[in-house]
């Protein structure tokens, strides 16, 4: 299930790089096409050229990494000066990614990643790169690339394609009405420069953590008006207990339910029950490790879109080239692990939920949310669906950063898999999107079979309108297919309230 609307370009929205200010946000944006690059920071890309002309000086008078030598195992090898052809050869050599093209946003995240590292000073590499690299997201057109290639330590595969796409050996995808940037000329001190950098992966991450915010958000709202539904109590959400164990996402998610809901931060205790079950009851408690998560991930990425990790780095100030392992991207890959399990336990509550909801003992209503029909299934089958669509999430869920590899003929050996973890997080958004939307249906329809809503000067009030009209009103046992399709497209709505 893909978000909800597809974005139309917004060509009044300009986002400027420099090196060192960029978001997820913005990943998000000009990879969406919501927004477009503005011209590069003329600082950073004077930066930029400086770091060029010192690399190309330093390899020129000795030894360095991917320009005078070979790369991988074949470091201590030499490259002779004459050799005008070892970049294009390492690019051609290293464009061998398999696997399936991967989607344009995917492709354009990447793009906006890698410009704005070069604008950092650190690659030595021509600064013509950056501006064709920003030409092509003006224009929507970006290289084809396919899904394998990296296994976190450089997305080398995809940016050689890239490489070679600007060289004008590889083809591009273009936008209706736009077009590639003009091929430029690349030399050995290009080719390591450009594919030195996990930028794929980055890309890809920040636009996975982009949309699953999106759905925590709504999956809040989604678990209000199940908490409606049944008669729940506000009391897990008050304000002293919070206090009692002040973890900051478990606070923010009592303050959204109580905001959400109209209810003052010491809420009186519900008649009848003295407590729901965790599906109510522990909203906090494991919403607020996911919200944690989520922070802590954008924390890391966005360390690493500002960074200047190509190894080695072209140090101006030093007029030095230093090697290193600033491309191992085990931070990245921890974060998103870490994130996603999290994810995970949110997910597994909104079944727990949907589960109550089919309970007569809390919601005083017929089982499954059936009609007056005898032994009606009502939403039965939503519980099936909603728990294949978590085994999924669950399958998505396993710590990518377990992996391990050996390669390059044992001089690289060991990984970090952050490439496996950000699809893997990107994969779990529409598992995510499919059990939230099944907890919609269900919740819906046993506020309308109570003929119960919101206060209307509530913000869930508005959550509830939204919900209620798209989604079909009749009981009888019928598919409710269509019913969790339109539930899935209203969350980034509901996200929102």
């Amino acid at each position: 299930m893909s978000p909800v609307v597809s974005p139309v370009p917004d060509t009044g929205r300009r986002i400027t790089l420099d090196g060192s200010g960029l978001r997820t946000a913005d990943v998000a944006a000009l990879a969406e096409r919501t927004a477009r690059p503005a011209a590069p920071d003329p600082k950073a890309l004077a930066r930029a050229a400086e770091s060029w002309e010192t690399a190309r000086r330093l390899a020129a008078t000795g030894r360095v990494y991917g320009r005078s030598t070979g790369v991988g195992a074949n470091r201590t090898e030499d490259v002779g000066a004459g050799d005008a052809a070892h970049g294009l050869r390492l690019l051609r050599s290293h464009a061998g990614a398999i696997g399936d093209p991967l989607p344009g946003r995917e492709v354009r995240a990447m793009l906006a990643v890698r410009a704005n590292q070069l604008l950092a000073g650190g690659a030595g590499l021509n600064p013509a790169v950056i501006t064709s690299l920003l030409a092509a997201l003006d224009a929507g057109a970006h290289p084809v690339v396919n899904e394998y290639g990296a296994v976190g330590t450089g997305d080398l595969a995809a940016l050689a394609q890239t490489g070679l796409a600007l060289a004008g050996e590889h083809p591009w995808h273009c936008a209706p009405g736009g077009h590639p940037p003009a091929a430029i000329p690349l030399d050995n001190n290009d080719a390591l420069a450009l594919i030195s950098s996990n930028a794929l992966t980055l890309g890809q991450s920040a636009l996975a953590l982009d949309e699953l915010r999106r759905l925590m958000a709504a999956a809040l709202t989604v678990a209000a008006l199940s908490l409606l539904a049944v008669g729940g109590s506000h009391e897990p959400f008050a304000e002293p207990v919070m206090l009692a164990r002040p973890h900051p996402g478990s606070a923010a998610a009592a303050a959204r339910i109580r905001a959400l809901s109209g209810v003052p931060a010491r809420p009186a205790p519900p008649l009848g029950r003295i407590q729901d079950p965790y599906g109510f009851r522990c909203i906090p408690q494991i919403h607020g490790p996911a919200l944690d998560a989520a922070e802590a991930l954008d924390a890391v990425l966005t360390v690493e879109l500002n960074a200047a990790a190509e190894n080695p780095l072209i140090s101006v100030e030093d007029q030095a080239a230093y090697h290193h392992g600033n491309f191992y991207a085990a931070h990245t890959a921890l974060a998103l692990d870490a994130f996603r399990l999290a994810v995970l336990q949110t997910a597994r509550l909104s079944t727990a939920r949907l589960a109550a909801l089919s309970e007569p003992d809390l919601t005083r209503l017929r089982p499954f949310l059936g009609d007056t029909a005898p032994a009606s299934s009502g939403v039965m089958i939503l519980e099936y669906a909603a728990g294949a669509a978590l085994g999924e999430l669950r399958a998505v869920s396993h710590p990518a950063s377990l992996g391990d590899a050996v390669l390059s003929r044992g001089v690289e050996e060991q990984a970090s898999f952050a490439s496996l973890a950000a699809r893997q997080t990107l994969r779990a958004c529409g598992h995510y999107r499919h059990v939230l939307a099944c907890e919609l249906v269900a919740a819906v329809r046993a506020l309308r079979l109570r003929s119960l809503e919101p206060e209307p000067d509530v913000p869930l009030a508005g959550a509830f309108r939204v919900a209620a009209r798209a989604l079909d009103a009749r009981m009888a046992d019928r598919p409710l297919t269509e019913d969790v399709a339109v539930a899935g497209a209203l969350l980034d709505r509901l996200a929102e309230v």
